[in-house]
């Protein structure tokens, strides 16, 4: 088995968009009370706009504030995204993006594609299996897109005068929580970051009740390793994996973290374990907000 690196990584993943100007405009400001919650659009490829959620809490100082990344999960609800993590549809447990809002973190909260108003399916799912089949056919992967469409997110959270680049972060729960290794895998401004009920490996999908979520099929990456590999990419940063006893996304969370703990300095890779099912209860995330506090203050 060949050596999981980054540049390994980068070239499995294949080709990813080409980096556009942003471009991006706010559409709307609505009072939350603790927060502003803007409506932006910015362009992630040059023809291609994606409409996002921009949690923006009142009386920031001019780059001072931490900012997160918030990803929705999956759960085959093409018509949810942006929408569930601030809070306007969906499962409350799943707002995690107000919470943060609340908390003082400028949030980021935009629709995966094939997610909300990016499903052009509505309500069924056929766009995800669209953007993937028609990217391999083409010799990329879907999962490029979906990195290259974070970090173009990224890049517009470091442009907001309000936010301090050098304090940003990721969360998210179930697909999210997938994205939660990933993204910071290859992107170094993720300082800190939240897996929730998210790490299950391939190895462990190879059953009729897990599978591989379309977004994470990349041929031949069990040739470089696995997902805890991955995961190792994400040291000397910030890491907390949260798992559940009963959850089928969270197999094998324990052997993964006993796997890369070595690669992190003390105390940056953590593992908390948790009663349940595929669940983002109200102490999972006030353990998760603790984690970014102590990592993005």
């Amino acid at each position: 088995m060949a050596l999981m690196d980054r540049q390994a990584l980068l070239q499995l993943l294949g080709p990813f968009p080409v980096r556009c100007p942003l471009d991006a405009v706010v559409l709307e400001t609505i009072d939350c009370g603790l927060y502003f919650r803007e409506t932006i659009e910015y362009a992630v490829e040059p023809n291609e706009r994606v409409r996002s959620f921009l949690l923006r809490p009142k009386q920031v100082q001019q780059n001072a504030a931490p900012a997160i990344f918030a990803h929705h999960q999956h759960a085959r609800q093409f018509h949810l995204g942006k929408s569930e993590v601030v809070g306007l549809a969906g499962d409350p447990d799943q707002a995690y993006a107000a919470e943060l809002a609340q908390r003082g973190y400028v949030v980021l909260a935009p629709d995966a594609l094939a997610f909300e108003e990016r499903n052009w399916s509505n309500p069924h799912g056929d766009a995800e299996y669209f953007e993937l089949a028609t990217r391999l056919v083409q010799g990329r992967t879907f999962l490029a897109k979906c990195l290259h469409d974070v970090g173009v997110g990224m890049d517009y959270l470091s442009a907001r005068p309000e936010v301090d680049p050098h304090r940003m972060g990721f969360i998210g729960h179930s697909y999210g929580g997938r994205m939660a290794i990933w993204a910071p895998a290859i992107d170094d401004r993720i300082r800190a970051s939240v897996s929730n009920c998210g790490c299950v490996n391939y190895k462990q999908s190879f059953t009729h009740d897990t599978g591989i979520q379309m977004e994470f099929c990349l041929p031949g990456i069990l040739e470089l390793g696995d997902v805890e590999d991955v995961l190792k990419l994400v040291a000397p940063r910030a890491l907390l994996l949260q798992a559940t006893a009963d959850d089928k996304w969270s197999r094998g969370a324990e052997a993964m973290f006993q796997y890369a703990r070595s690669s992190f300095p003390e105390g940056m890779l953590v593992l908390a374990l948790w009663p349940g099912d595929h669940v983002f209860t109200a102490e999972m995330r006030e353990t998760a907000y603790r984690f970014l506090q102590q990592h993005l203050g």
